[in-house]
C-alpha cells in the first residue's frame, strides 16, 4: 500500500486549496477502508481533519476546526481522495498527509476517526503554507 500526496504549496488567506491523495496498492471500489487527512504544524500535535469510512457507507467526518469550510471526496475511478478546503488562514499552515486503514472500522464516531493511531499505512506529507 502506498499512499502518495499532492497539491500542496501556497495559498493566500481566504483562498482555496485542493489536496490530493493517490493510493495504490489496493482499491477503493474492491475493499473497505478509511481514509483520513492529517496535518502538524511546527511544535503542535498531529490533528485529524477529515476522514470518509467506507464500511459506514461513505460517512465523512471533520474536525470542527475546518467544518463548514472543507470536503473530502473519493474518485474510484482515479483511486484518489481529496480534500479541498476554502476560506482558508495562515493557521491552516501545516505539512498535511493522508493516511489508511484497510478493513472495516463501525461505530468509532469522529473522534476515532480522526485518531492516528486508527491508521496503518501513511504518505509522506505535503507542505500548505497559507499567507497573510
Amino acid at each position: 500500500v502506498q499512499l502518495v500526496e499532492s497539491g500542496g504549496g501556497l495559498v493566500q488567506a481566504g483562498g482555496s486549496l485542493r489536496l490530493t491523495c493517490t493510493a495504490s496498492g489496493f482499491d477503493l471500489d474492491d475493499v473497505n477502508y478509511g481514509i483520513a487527512w492529517f496535518r502538524q504544524a511546527p511544535g503542535k500535535n498531529r490533528e485529524g481533519i477529515a476522514s470518509v469510512n467506507s464500511g459506514e457507507g461513505g460517512r465523512k467526518y471533520y474536525a470542527n476546526s475546518v467544518k463548514g469550510r472543507s470536503t473530502i471526496s473519493v474518485d474510484d475511478a482515479k483511486n484518489t481522495v481529496s480534500l479541498e478546503m476554502t476560506n482558508m488562514v495562515p493557521e491552516d499552515s501545516a505539512v498535511y498527509s493522508c493516511a489508511a486503514y484497510l478493513g472495516v472500522l463501525i461505530g468509532h464516531g469522529r473522534q476515532g476517526m480522526l485518531d492516528p493511531g486508527r491508521y496503518r499505512y501513511w504518505g509522506e506529507g505535503t507542505q500548505v503554507t497559507v499567507s497573510s
